[in-house]
């Protein structure tokens, strides 16, 4: 069968992929941006990548008419704009308005457990996109899951930030809602089993796990699976405005998703009973063997897909591609040069910059550059990285996003996403035994240009230990 594919590049879209491959799919990847899909990491000939922007009507066109189904993986909830809900119209109006023109027979829609009258922006919204899509002429497949626990996953990530970071911790009080967490796994045996899958056409589901746990016992349950001690106290008096700082500058959220996920966890996320599970052969993973899955992913570098992966800057927002071009004009440039002793072994440094490993120079200026872009709304350090030696263009490093990788041309390029008053590049090459290290910035007016000169000195310190050390 022909499927396919949306929100290829997000968290779900990226576990999803494999699975309908090894199926025998043949599988259309729709992506914003080509050079943000790493084609080496797929090895199948069943595999073709569109390039679509749903919220540009014509690029759909892009979409072949010979499909069978469709899965819509698409949301909005960390994008930079606040007016999530309004892109998400948008996007689901474009995308019925041409599947309806192919041959599909089903969509696939992933929503949110909507079962409150009182529902979040975020879940009002996931609502409104299922009844745009289910005025189509096709027929529609919709699972809706609350929390998804996997390695990467912006919940298991944000749980093991605050278990692991925080002895005891004062709470807000929506830590005593409750919800029904589902395992990644499952979320993806769900996926692949409705596809075409009759008993499914123009039904919803709620899928979760076989548990209904408070936060708090969830935060408790991921203490003990890592042997921790965890004091919590609840207090009534923290605001959702005070609830999503604490949650932002605790964990490795952004804001906007911090702010969206508070308003979501102060309503109840539980199942309504249905018989899917039975109906495909599901075996429901329970929360603390989901919670020791993910570790061994992240001990054996297996991590597939993360949250932290999904674009976060307003510029990226139109692709990387038009960023590989580092601009000269205007720019302030540190460019350093240093002889490579052992090629391999400086590769193998540079390709696994960032995260626990550090920029091997001065740290603790990185790690202070990365506080002052928290307190300013941004990433900050915390991101990491979710591969010590793997890197793909579109990756999340630290307070950096991947424009290109390539071992084979021994060539790294990063663009900050840390909150600067310009635009700012990082650049690695190796050429005829020598490492070039070029840190380009394109100032925004007379603050970028004060911004620069203010920290030449730091810069002279790290970029000239850094090569150095990368070198050696």
């Amino acid at each position: 069968m022909k499927i396919l594919l949306t929100g290829t590049t997000g968290y779900i879209g990226q576990r999803l992929l494999p699975t309908l491959l090894e199926g025998g799919h043949q599988v259309i990847c729709c992506v914003r941006d080509k050079s943000r899909f790493d084609l080496r990491k797929y090895h199948s000939k069943l595999l073709k990548i569109i390039e679509v922007n749903f919220l540009d009507e014509k690029s759909l066109d892009n979409i072949p008419d010979d499909i069978d189904a469709a899965y819509y993986l698409i949301h909005s909830m960390s994008a930079p704009n606040a007016d999530f809900e309004k892109l998400e119209k948008i996007s689901a109006k474009n995308f019925k308005n041409r599947i309806q023109q192919t041959k599909a027979r089903q969509v696939i829609y992933l929503s949110g457990i909507v079962n409150d009258q009182k529902l979040s922006k975020h879940l009002k919204s996931r609502k409104l996109v299922e009844e745009i899509l289910s005025s189509g002429s096709y027929h529609l497949t919709t699972l809706r899951a609350g929390i998804i626990l996997g390695s990467g996953s912006a919940s298991f990530e944000i749980i093991r930030d605050l278990v692991e970071k925080l002895p005891f911790m004062i709470a807000p009080r929506w830590l005593n809602t409750r919800s029904q967490p589902i395992a990644i796994r499952n979320v993806i045996e769900y996926l692949n089993g409705v596809l075409l899958f009759e008993p499914s056409f123009d039904q919803s589901f709620d899928i979760g796990g076989p548990e209904i746990l408070t936060y708090k016992e969830m935060l408790k349950g991921f203490g003990k699976v890592r042997n921790l001690k965890l004091r919590i106290f609840t207090v009534p008096v923290m605001t959702p405005k005070f609830s999503s700082y604490w949650l932002y500058f605790v964990t490795s959220t952004s804001y906007t998703l911090a702010v969206n996920l508070v308003e979501s966890m102060s309503v109840e996320i539980i199942c309504r009973p249905n018989n899917l599970k039975d109906l495909l052969g599901i075996k429901l993973i329970t929360f603390e063997e989901a919670i020791q899955r993910a570790f061994g992913k992240i001990q054996n570098e297996g991590v597939v897909s993360s949250w932290k992966d999904a674009l976060s800057s307003n510029v990226l927002n139109k692709g990387i591609s038009p960023l590989l071009e580092v601009p000269t004009f205007g720019c302030f440039v540190d460019k350093r040069k240093c002889e490579v002793q052992d090629i391999d072994n400086t590769l193998s440094k540079i390709w696994s910059i960032g995260g626990e490993n550090g920029w091997y120079y001065a740290s603790w200026l990185w790690e202070l550059r990365g506080f002052i872009d928290k307190l300013f709304g941004g990433v900050g350090l915390r991101r990491g990285r979710k591969n010590t030696t793997i890197i793909s263009a579109g990756d999340s490093l630290d307070f950096w996003r991947v424009l290109y990788a390539s071992k084979d041309e021994k060539r790294l390029l990063l663009y900050a996403e840390m909150k600067l008053p310009g635009e700012a590049w990082l650049e690695f090459e190796i050429r005829n035994n020598m490492l070039y290290q070029t840190a380009t910035f394109r100032p925004w007016g007379i603050w970028g240009r004060n911004y620069w000169y203010v920290l030449i000195p730091i810069h002279l310190t790290i970029f000239k230990g850094m090569i150095k050390r990368l070198a050696s």
